[in-house]
């Protein structure tokens, strides 16, 4: 199939002041796609030679037209005030929204076309028509998704899983007994309720976006940092914490931090609140408080650099199966195969 994929974000790593936690994933995954037998074109802007002065997605095809596609594939975009709702070439104004849209009207819409809607921040309503529309497949990177949708998570590379060497990643040096890498938004509760307190007790440090930090002036806050300084960051850190929105935690729905964290060898400690926690983390990394979070890493300190570390660093790469980059396209490929299914059916009744 020639396969038409919208997003906004980056192939490669992109700029630093910008949120797109794609880029641990989004290469690799399309990859795949082509490796399946799939041609795929870009139907938004290259960010990476606009904004980034990357070659790196080069090689790929960019239309801004409407080219002709057998399929839609969409990161959900959705409206963020200030800057994809405002006019066309106003300043800070990005059209990824207007694109979308545009996209819609003729493919979906219009044509009719198979169009995979892949959710991956859980913004499109529960009432939304196309929820409900015959061309489409709403999906969602969560264990249990919303009802009608299906289930699309977060690739990993299966090669980058297979080179991780656990005895190798529990021997190398890890100053910091905690770290945390992501974005605020919407993380304030979580991250007060777990993060914050281990981090009056615990050296640390905190990477990301965070605009309002007023209810923790004891943190250790450095701003945003280059994508290819994450591994660095997470292979110099004992534990981290998976801190995740409601919207997330109820759905069993795991960012790529997890990955990120795991093929560094940084321990991912997991809140008890999110669903299906035990399929994400050993039981011995689920935490229900700050205060087992100070007493995990402290446990995690005495046994670093042993057999007993290098064992769960194992089990937590275990966890990561459910990610695997094969996985992803079987589940891909099913959802893109009961979609032309559907079509052929709407199409030969007419004819």
């Amino acid at each position: 199939m020639k396969i038409g994929y919208s997003f906004w974000g980056f192939m490669g790593a992109g700029i630093t002041d910008t949120p797109d936690g794609g880029r641990s994933h989004r290469r690799p995954f399309i990859n795949a796609i082509q490796s399946a037998g799939h041609q795929v074109v870009f139907l938004q802007s290259n960010r990476d030679l606009i904004e980034a002065q990357d070659t790196i997605a080069d090689s790929c095809r960019f239309d801004a037209g409407l080219p002709e596609i057998d399929a839609l594939f969409m990161e959900w975009r959705w409206p963020i005030p200030g800057r994809n709702t405002t006019a066309c070439g106003s300043l800070g104004h990005t059209c990824d929204l207007h694109r979308q849209a545009a996209l819609l009207d003729h493919y979906t819409h219009e044509l009719g076309l198979p169009t995979i809607i892949w959710d991956k921040d859980r913004r499109l309503p529960l009432n939304d028509a196309l929820r409900h529309h015959a061309a489409v497949a709403v999906c969602e990177a969560a264990l249990t998704p919303s009802p009608g949708a299906r289930s699309l998570l977060f690739p990993l590379d299966d090669a980058l899983l297979q080179a991780a060497d656990p005895v190798a990643l529990a021997s190398q040096p890890r100053p910091f007994p905690l770290g945390y890498i992501g974005n605020q938004y919407d993380r304030d509760e979580a991250f007060h309720h777990y993060f914050a307190p281990a981090a009056a007790r615990l050296p640390h440090w905190v990477a990301g976006k965070w605009p309002d930090t007023r209810r923790w002036p004891h943190v250790t806050f450095l701003g945003r940092v280059p994508f290819s300084d994450v591994a660095r960051m997470y292979g110099e850190s004992l534990a981290t914490v998976l801190l995740l929105p409601d919207r997330y935690e109820t759905a069993g729905q795991m960012t790529q931090r997890i990955f990120e964290a795991g093929l560094a060898g940084c321990l991912p400690l997991a809140p008890a609140t999110i669903s299906h926690v035990e399929r994400f983390v050993p039981s011995e990394l689920v935490v229900s408080s700050g205060a087992d979070v100070v007493d995990s890493v402290r446990r995690l300190w005495s046994i670093a650099g042993t057999t007993e570390h290098a064992d769960l660093i194992a089990a937590c790469l275990a966890k990561l199966e459910i990610f695997r980059l094969d996985r992803q396209i079987q589940a891909l490929q099913e959802v893109l195969a009961e979609l032309a299914a559907l079509r052929f059916q709407a199409t030969g009744a007419r004819s």
